[in-house]
Protein backbone atom coordinates (compact mmCIF):
# COMPACT_ATOMS: atom_id res chain seq x y z
CA UNK A 1 0.00 0.00 0.00
CA UNK A 2 1.01 3.17 -0.59
CA UNK A 3 1.08 6.06 2.44
CA UNK A 4 0.97 9.61 2.45
CA UNK A 5 1.97 11.30 5.24
CA UNK A 6 0.99 15.07 5.28
CA UNK A 7 3.08 16.78 8.07
CA UNK A 8 1.87 20.05 8.42
CA UNK A 9 3.63 22.59 8.81
CA UNK A 10 1.58 24.53 11.76
CA UNK A 11 -0.41 27.45 10.33
CA UNK A 12 -0.42 26.41 7.19
CA UNK A 13 -3.57 23.83 6.33
CA UNK A 14 -6.02 23.97 9.52
CA UNK A 15 -7.23 20.42 8.21
CA UNK A 16 -8.50 22.07 4.79
CA UNK A 17 -6.72 19.57 2.84
CA UNK A 18 -8.99 16.65 4.43
CA UNK A 19 -11.73 19.29 4.40
CA UNK A 20 -11.40 18.98 0.50
CA UNK A 21 -10.22 16.02 0.16
CA UNK A 22 -13.47 14.08 1.63
CA UNK A 23 -15.87 16.10 -0.92
CA UNK A 24 -14.93 13.82 -3.61
CA UNK A 25 -15.92 10.31 -2.24
CA UNK A 26 -17.02 8.73 -5.48
CA UNK A 27 -13.30 9.51 -7.01
CA UNK A 28 -11.77 8.62 -4.16
CA UNK A 29 -13.21 5.00 -3.81
CA UNK A 30 -13.05 4.48 -7.85
CA UNK A 31 -9.19 5.57 -7.63
CA UNK A 32 -8.93 3.01 -4.67
CA UNK A 33 -7.48 6.21 -2.57
CA UNK A 34 -9.13 6.19 1.20
CA UNK A 35 -9.05 9.38 2.76
CA UNK A 36 -10.17 8.43 6.83
CA UNK A 37 -11.46 10.69 9.29
CA UNK A 38 -8.82 12.26 12.30
CA UNK A 39 -10.07 10.15 14.62
CA UNK A 40 -9.10 6.99 13.19
CA UNK A 41 -5.68 7.64 13.29
CA UNK A 42 -4.15 10.53 15.31
CA UNK A 43 -4.75 8.93 18.74
CA UNK A 44 -4.76 5.08 17.33
CA UNK A 45 -0.86 6.05 15.82
CA UNK A 46 0.67 8.73 19.18
CA UNK A 47 -0.39 4.74 21.01
CA UNK A 48 1.98 2.68 18.68
CA UNK A 49 4.69 5.16 18.00
CA UNK A 50 4.55 4.85 22.15
CA UNK A 51 4.39 0.58 22.05
CA UNK A 52 6.73 0.68 19.32
CA UNK A 53 9.62 3.34 21.40
CA UNK A 54 11.78 3.68 18.21
CA UNK A 55 11.33 0.34 17.14
CA UNK A 56 9.87 -0.82 13.50
CA UNK A 57 6.32 -2.25 13.72
CA UNK A 58 6.18 -6.16 13.05
CA UNK A 59 3.75 -7.20 9.96
CA UNK A 60 1.06 -8.48 12.77
CA UNK A 61 0.90 -4.58 13.93
CA UNK A 62 0.93 -3.28 10.68
CA UNK A 63 -2.32 -5.22 10.14
CA UNK A 64 -3.89 -4.61 13.14
CA UNK A 65 -2.99 -0.78 12.67
CA UNK A 66 -4.66 -0.70 9.02
CA UNK A 67 -7.41 -2.94 9.98
CA UNK A 68 -8.35 -0.17 12.91
CA UNK A 69 -8.19 2.69 10.35
CA UNK A 70 -9.88 1.39 7.19
CA UNK A 71 -12.61 -0.84 8.89
CA UNK A 72 -11.65 -4.08 6.59
CA UNK A 73 -11.44 -1.79 3.16
CA UNK A 74 -8.06 -2.60 1.45
CA UNK A 75 -7.66 0.54 -0.96
CA UNK A 76 -4.17 0.93 -2.82
CA UNK A 77 -3.27 4.46 -1.05
CA UNK A 78 -3.87 5.98 2.13
CA UNK A 79 -3.64 9.95 3.22
CA UNK A 80 -3.08 10.81 6.67
CA UNK A 81 -2.91 14.06 7.73
CA UNK A 82 -2.22 15.83 11.06
CA UNK A 83 0.20 19.12 11.97
CA UNK A 84 1.88 17.35 15.06
CA UNK A 85 3.35 14.56 13.50
CA UNK A 86 6.10 16.14 13.45
CA UNK A 87 6.01 17.73 16.71
CA UNK A 88 3.27 19.77 18.85
CA UNK A 89 3.42 23.43 19.59
CA UNK A 90 6.15 23.26 22.15
CA UNK A 91 8.92 22.29 19.67
CA UNK A 92 8.10 23.94 16.63
CA UNK A 93 10.73 25.82 17.57
CA UNK A 94 14.03 24.73 19.50
CA UNK A 95 17.37 26.36 19.68
CA UNK A 96 16.34 28.87 17.06
CA UNK A 97 15.69 26.30 14.78
CA UNK A 98 12.44 25.14 12.76
CA UNK A 99 11.41 21.92 13.45
CA UNK A 100 14.38 20.25 14.78
CA UNK A 101 12.84 16.69 14.92
CA UNK A 102 11.57 15.94 11.66
CA UNK A 103 13.56 13.54 10.91
CA UNK A 104 13.52 11.41 13.81
CA UNK A 105 9.28 11.83 14.00
CA UNK A 106 9.28 11.39 10.06
CA UNK A 107 11.24 8.32 10.78
CA UNK A 108 8.90 7.30 13.30
CA UNK A 109 6.02 7.18 11.03
CA UNK A 110 8.01 5.59 8.45
CA UNK A 111 8.83 2.56 10.68
CA UNK A 112 5.36 2.28 11.56
CA UNK A 113 4.81 0.73 8.26
CA UNK A 114 7.77 -0.61 7.11
CA UNK A 115 6.57 -2.97 4.85
CA UNK A 116 4.47 -0.09 2.82
CA UNK A 117 5.49 2.66 0.38
CA UNK A 118 5.51 5.68 2.14
CA UNK A 119 5.71 9.80 1.19
CA UNK A 120 5.69 12.58 2.82
CA UNK A 121 3.83 15.89 1.96
CA UNK A 122 4.66 19.14 3.60
CA UNK A 123 3.63 23.05 3.02
CA UNK A 124 6.41 25.53 4.30
CA UNK A 125 5.80 29.49 5.33
CA UNK A 126 7.63 32.66 5.07
CA UNK A 127 9.24 33.05 8.17
CA UNK A 128 8.53 36.29 8.65
CA UNK A 129 5.03 35.66 8.66
CA UNK A 130 5.02 32.17 10.18
CA UNK A 131 6.47 33.17 13.30
CA UNK A 132 3.67 35.45 13.96
CA UNK A 133 1.58 32.99 13.62
CA UNK A 134 2.27 30.14 15.67
CA UNK A 135 2.64 33.25 18.62
CA UNK A 136 -1.16 34.26 17.67
CA UNK A 137 -2.05 30.50 17.72
CA UNK A 138 -0.65 29.14 20.24
CA UNK A 139 -1.19 32.04 23.47
CA UNK A 140 1.09 29.75 25.42
CA UNK A 141 3.88 30.69 23.64
CA UNK A 142 5.72 33.30 25.49
CA UNK A 143 6.41 35.77 22.73
CA UNK A 144 9.00 37.83 24.02
CA UNK A 145 11.13 34.94 25.02
CA UNK A 146 10.63 33.25 22.23
CA UNK A 147 11.66 36.10 20.33
CA UNK A 148 14.97 37.09 22.39
CA UNK A 149 16.00 33.08 21.42
CA UNK A 150 15.60 33.19 17.98
CA UNK A 151 18.41 32.70 15.14
CA UNK A 152 16.95 34.14 12.55
CA UNK A 153 19.81 32.16 10.16
CA UNK A 154 18.14 29.15 11.62
CA UNK A 155 14.83 29.66 10.30
CA UNK A 156 15.97 27.34 6.87
CA UNK A 157 12.84 25.19 5.59
CA UNK A 158 15.93 23.48 3.52
CA UNK A 159 17.29 21.97 6.60
CA UNK A 160 13.59 20.58 7.91
CA UNK A 161 13.42 18.52 4.16
CA UNK A 162 16.83 17.90 4.26
CA UNK A 163 16.44 15.83 7.44
CA UNK A 164 13.53 14.47 6.23
CA UNK A 165 15.11 12.80 3.13
CA UNK A 166 18.16 11.71 5.31
CA UNK A 167 16.21 9.94 7.69
CA UNK A 168 13.64 8.40 5.24
CA UNK A 169 16.56 8.23 2.27
CA UNK A 170 13.41 5.75 0.46
CA UNK A 171 10.49 8.20 0.60
CA UNK A 172 9.97 11.24 -1.46
CA UNK A 173 8.72 14.42 0.39
CA UNK A 174 6.42 16.86 -2.09
CA UNK A 175 7.13 20.79 -0.75
CA UNK A 176 4.71 23.43 -1.36
CA UNK A 177 5.27 27.50 -0.57
CA UNK A 178 1.75 28.35 1.48
CA UNK A 179 1.87 31.80 0.10
CA UNK A 180 1.13 29.43 -3.69
CA UNK A 181 -1.64 27.49 -2.32
CA UNK A 182 -4.61 29.04 -3.67
CA UNK A 183 -3.11 28.79 -7.15
CA UNK A 184 -1.86 25.21 -6.95
CA UNK A 185 -4.34 23.80 -4.49
CA UNK A 186 -5.90 21.60 -7.08
CA UNK A 187 -2.25 20.06 -7.68
CA UNK A 188 -1.76 19.46 -4.04
CA UNK A 189 -4.75 17.73 -3.79
CA UNK A 190 -3.65 15.27 -6.76
CA UNK A 191 -0.36 14.90 -5.65
CA UNK A 192 -1.04 13.44 -2.33
CA UNK A 193 -3.59 11.24 -3.59
CA UNK A 194 -2.14 9.79 -6.76
CA UNK A 195 -5.10 10.72 -8.80
CA UNK A 196 -4.45 12.17 -12.36
CA UNK A 197 -4.79 16.03 -13.06
CA UNK A 198 -7.52 15.12 -15.56
CA UNK A 199 -9.65 13.90 -13.00
CA UNK A 200 -11.62 17.36 -11.80
CA UNK A 201 -12.24 17.53 -7.81
CA UNK A 202 -14.19 19.46 -6.13
CA UNK A 203 -12.58 21.49 -3.36
CA UNK A 204 -10.18 22.99 -5.94
CA UNK A 205 -11.23 26.39 -5.25
CA UNK A 206 -11.12 26.37 -1.22
CA UNK A 207 -8.01 28.13 -0.47
CA UNK A 208 -9.31 30.81 -2.86
CA UNK A 209 -12.67 31.14 -2.37
CA UNK A 210 -10.72 32.59 1.38
CA UNK A 211 -9.46 35.60 -0.41
CA UNK A 212 -11.55 36.21 -2.70
CA UNK A 213 -15.07 38.20 -2.84
CA UNK A 214 -17.93 35.87 -3.23
CA UNK A 215 -18.61 37.34 -6.67
CA UNK A 216 -15.72 36.63 -8.01
CA UNK A 217 -15.75 32.89 -6.67
CA UNK A 218 -19.11 32.91 -8.57
CA UNK A 219 -17.80 34.14 -11.89
CA UNK A 220 -14.49 32.20 -12.02
CA UNK A 221 -16.80 29.29 -11.57
CA UNK A 222 -18.83 30.17 -14.47
CA UNK A 223 -15.69 30.77 -16.76
CA UNK A 224 -14.24 27.72 -15.90
CA UNK A 225 -17.57 25.46 -16.59
CA UNK A 226 -17.13 27.23 -20.04
CA UNK A 227 -13.39 28.08 -21.21
CA UNK A 228 -12.02 24.73 -19.25
CA UNK A 229 -8.10 24.93 -18.86
CA UNK A 230 -6.17 22.58 -21.33
CA UNK A 231 -3.42 22.97 -18.94
CA UNK A 232 -2.25 23.51 -15.85
CA UNK A 233 -0.68 26.39 -16.47
CA UNK A 234 -3.52 28.35 -18.33
CA UNK A 235 -5.47 27.37 -15.35
CA UNK A 236 -3.21 29.25 -12.66
CA UNK A 237 -2.96 31.89 -15.23
CA UNK A 238 -7.01 32.28 -15.04
CA UNK A 239 -6.87 31.67 -11.73
CA UNK A 240 -4.70 35.02 -11.21
CA UNK A 241 -6.43 36.72 -13.40
CA UNK A 242 -9.85 36.56 -11.21
CA UNK A 243 -7.80 36.94 -7.80
CA UNK A 244 -6.11 40.19 -9.35
CA UNK A 245 -9.56 41.36 -9.79
CA UNK A 246 -11.67 40.32 -6.69
CA UNK A 247 -9.25 39.78 -3.67
CA UNK A 248 -10.44 41.01 -0.40
CA UNK A 249 -7.55 43.11 0.38
CA UNK A 250 -8.10 42.39 4.21
CA UNK A 251 -7.94 38.80 3.60
CA UNK A 252 -4.55 39.30 1.86
CA UNK A 253 -3.17 41.86 4.92
CA UNK A 254 -1.51 39.50 7.74
CA UNK A 255 -1.35 42.60 11.00
CA UNK A 256 1.99 41.04 12.44
CA UNK A 257 1.59 42.55 16.73
CA UNK A 258 4.90 40.33 18.12
CA UNK A 259 7.53 42.06 20.71
CA UNK A 260 10.79 43.08 18.60
CA UNK A 261 9.12 42.39 15.14
CA UNK A 262 10.57 44.63 12.89
CA UNK A 263 10.31 45.53 9.17
CA UNK A 264 13.72 44.84 8.95
CA UNK A 265 13.99 41.62 10.48
CA UNK A 266 10.70 40.59 8.28
CA UNK A 267 12.80 41.76 5.43
CA UNK A 268 15.64 40.17 6.08
CA UNK A 269 13.23 36.63 6.89
CA UNK A 270 11.29 37.22 3.53
CA UNK A 271 14.86 37.55 1.47
CA UNK A 272 16.16 34.66 3.36
CA UNK A 273 13.28 32.34 2.29
CA UNK A 274 13.26 33.23 -1.33
CA UNK A 275 16.77 32.24 -1.12
CA UNK A 276 15.86 29.08 0.80
CA UNK A 277 13.25 28.18 -1.72
CA UNK A 278 15.50 28.04 -4.45
CA UNK A 279 18.19 25.98 -2.01
CA UNK A 280 14.72 23.45 -1.65
CA UNK A 281 14.17 22.87 -4.85
CA UNK A 282 17.44 21.57 -5.57
CA UNK A 283 17.10 18.64 -2.74
CA UNK A 284 17.19 14.98 -4.13
CA UNK A 285 14.00 13.26 -3.82
CA UNK A 286 11.63 16.18 -3.40
CA UNK A 287 9.24 17.21 -5.60
CA UNK A 288 8.57 21.14 -5.08
CA UNK A 289 5.44 22.39 -6.37
CA UNK A 290 5.45 25.68 -7.25
CA UNK A 291 2.78 28.74 -8.67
Amino acid sequence: MQIAFHVGAHCTDEDQLLKSLLKNPKILQDHGVAVPGPSKYRKLLTDVFAKLDGGRATEETQDVVLEAMLDGDDPDRLVLSFENFICGWRRIIEDGMLYPLAGERTKRLRDAFPDHQVEFFMAVRDPATFIPAIVAKFPEIDAEQLVSELRLEGLIWSDVIRDIREANPDCPVTVWCNEDTPLIWPEVMHDVTGIDMRIQFKGGLDILAQIMEREGVKRLRAYMAEHQPVSEIQRRRVLAAFLDKYAIDEALEEEIALPGWTEDIMARLSRSYEDDMLELGHIPGVNFITA
